[in-house]
């Protein structure tokens, strides 16, 4: 597999022309904000923001790096932000921002199983889910639950017995596995 690195085209852009995504289960406390702002006071801008550009809106769509732009642009009043831009659609660039959250951090609940839902929403099945986020069968389940049942589970098949959902999630795990051999 060929690894891209859009790392390596980190460009400048107006902060007004940034905009979060409306979609992000992250939440940062006071006190790590607090020390976000010290790190970009004292190191700079180490990471670029990760974001999509949407060429209609003329706007640059954060994916990864909300609170290091809100930083940015709330606290320190900057005119302009590093970004780098991927190109992907709407559900992948989701995938991509619990990615990036999952690796560093938590995420709210609730949001995440609004998530969860609106790419079931999308098309994505559990085997799908569980492997472009990095998460268990038992996990995806249990947010799908939170979030609303009928809707969640309208393409669910429920089984009758411990035997059969085991023998079940071993087929989820097994597709997981095909495709990540893909």
């Amino acid at each position: 597999m060929a690894v891209e690195f859009p790392c390596l085209n980190v460009k400048l852009v107006p902060i007004d022309k940034v905009v979060a995504n409306d979609y992000n289960p992250n939440v940062v406390a006071t006190p790590e904000m607090r020390l976000l702002e010290l790190s970009i006071k004292l190191d700079g801008v180490t990471m670029p923001i990760v974001t999509y550009y949407d060429k209609n809106q003329d706007q640059y769509i954060v994916v990864d790096g909300f609170h290091r732009y809100t930083i940015l642009k709330d606290y320190l009043r900057s005119d302009v932000a590093p970004v780098v831009v991927i190109d992907k659609p709407l559900d992948e660039r989701m995938g991509s921002t619990i990615r990036h959250n999952r690796a560093r951090g938590t995420h709210q609940i609730r949001s995440m199983s609004d998530l969860v839902l609106e790419l079931t929403r999308m098309g994505w099945d559990e085997a799908e889910i569980c492997k472009k986020l990095g998460m268990e069968l038992d996990e995806v389940i249990r947010l799908k639950q939170i979030s609303g049942l009928k809707e969640a589970f309208a393409n669910h098949e429920f089984s009758k017995s411990w035997e059969e959902y085991e023998a079940r999630r071993s087929e989820y795990v097994e597709k997981i596995r095909s495709r990540e051999a893909d």
